[in-house]
């Protein structure tokens, strides 16, 4: 289907092409419910959608609800799979294509799946890719600019989010978990009828006591009579909200408090998402999938402040994306991380030199200097030694950005293996030995 989509793709003008692909994307859907039996019929599905913390959300609900004793399936950015049985995601896709997706649901429903979690994207949601689907439990962690490359405008992306609680709300039973701390929330909340709000500064259940920690975050949070103690085995204040949206989830859903702990206790680490690296050396180095203003803001701002010595930030701008976002991007690292080595990021066939001098622009403009304490070196694995041996003291810390879980780069000549964690590994074993 996606060969086809291209081939037609290549006769049609662009914008003509956006106004009919949506239509051929929710025929696809329609045709994909149809050979595999309309199967998540006979399951309950929680959908979760926004810019950021999507991934780590989907997995703290899967894992409670799995450590619960239910049979629960699970897609992500990173992963699909039922219980505790997980595969990699290879596709760059938070959502899959409707055949893929219909498919892996079907294979669900042979396994005995009661719940289901999906990562559910914009791009899916404007296409119609999930028709088909009765999401019963609908969760927004926040909305930030992002794919304006392909929706346009903000208003068209905020649109296209909201639609997974216009869908829920179709469900007798339909329930929504909005961010209360969004300036967006309230759209969300008019979308559905029954709802509850979370956050950090408001909502119906709001984080107390916080405890950020370098390799995890502790809060409690009160829920009528009762007060849950919870803490999330993944470093960054950002997980208080990702946390929060979980707990919403196992009230919506009816678990004991006990259930709701552990569950999200029980979660060790989900790959690219602020995963520590430690080969022996003398000083840290972190991991993330973060590509986006509001992510790299987030990330910079809960990291900035555990760093005593040097931090050097290393990251990238995918091409054919949305490249408004580059300079702005290049200047919050600058402003945050005291050196930064610029670096490709699924170039495709843009000129990633180009890529490279848009978020410099970005960098400069925080007060960074080309050869100085900002570094353009266009291939990834050249750019990850060359950050890992700037470190030198135990106070110093590499963070690697954009790249995360994902197996695959895409340049001019094509797609090539990749994984982040084994370069970095690597890497830092060449340095020490």
């Amino acid at each position: 289907m996606s060969n086809i989509r291209n081939l037609i793709k290549k006769f049609i003008p662009t914008d003509l092409f956006k106004k009919i692909e949506p239509t051929g994307h929710l025929l696809e859907a329609v045709l994909a419910n149809i050979i595999y039996g309309f199967p998540s019929k006979k399951m309950r599905v929680i959908g979760v959608t926004g810019t950021n913390g999507k991934t780590t959300t989907v997995f703290l609900i899967h894992k409670m609800l799995v450590k619960a004793g239910y049979k629960v399936g699970m897609l992500s950015t990173v992963a699909y799979g039922v219980g505790d049985d997980i595969q990699p995601q290879v596709e760059h896709m938070t959502t899959v294509d409707s055949l893929t997706l219909q498919k892996r649901l079907r294979d669900f429903k042979k396994a005995g799946v009661e719940w289901v979690v999906i990562e559910t994207s914009s791009h899916a949601l404007a296409q119609n890719r999930v028709w088909g689907i009765p999401y019963e439990i609908a969760v927004m962690t926040n909305v930030t600019k992002d794919h304006l490359d392909y929706h346009g405008t903000f208003k068209n992306y905020l649109e296209a989010k909201r639609k997974l609680f216009l869908l829920a709300d179709r469900n007798p039973h339909g329930f929504g978990i909005i961010n209360a701390d969004d300036a967006n929330a309230d759209k969300f909340i008019d979308s559905i009828s029954d709802s509850m709000t979370y956050g950090v500064k408001a909502g119906n259940l709001i984080a107390q006591n916080i405890k950020l920690k370098s390799d995890y975050v502790n809060f409690k949070v009160e829920a009528g009579a009762k007060s849950y103690d919870i803490r999330i085995n993944i470093p960054g204040d950002f997980n208080v909200s990702n946390g929060l949206a979980a707990v919403a989830v196992g009230l919506r859903v009816g678990l004991s408090k006990k259930q709701i702990q552990d569950g999200i206790l029980a979660l060790e680490s989900v790959e690219g998402r602020m995963n520590v690296i430690n080969e022996g050396q003398n000083f840290k180095v972190i991991i993330d999938f973060a590509s986006t203003p509001d992510a790299f803001e987030k990330l910079f701002n809960s990291i900035r402040p555990t760093v005593g010595g040097k931090l050097i930030a290393v990251f990238g701008s995918a091409g054919r994306r949305d490249e408004a976002k580059r300079a702005i991007q290049g200047e919050i690292a600058g402003k945050y991380a005291d050196e930064v080595v610029l670096t490709e990021e699924d170039d495709r066939d843009v000129d990633g030199n180009e890529i490279l001098k848009q978020i410099a622009d970005g960098a400069k403009k925080a007060g960074k200097t080309l050869n100085k304490n900002l570094f353009l070196v266009l291939d990834r694995e050249e750019a990850i030694e060359f950050a890992l041996k700037r470190a030198k003291y135990a106070d110093d810390m590499v963070v690697f950005l954009g790249k995360g879980h994902e197996k695959t780069i895409e340049r001019a000549d094509g797609v090539h293996p990749w994984n982040e964690t084994e370069v970095v590994r690597k890497s830092l074993h060449k340095l020490i030995k």
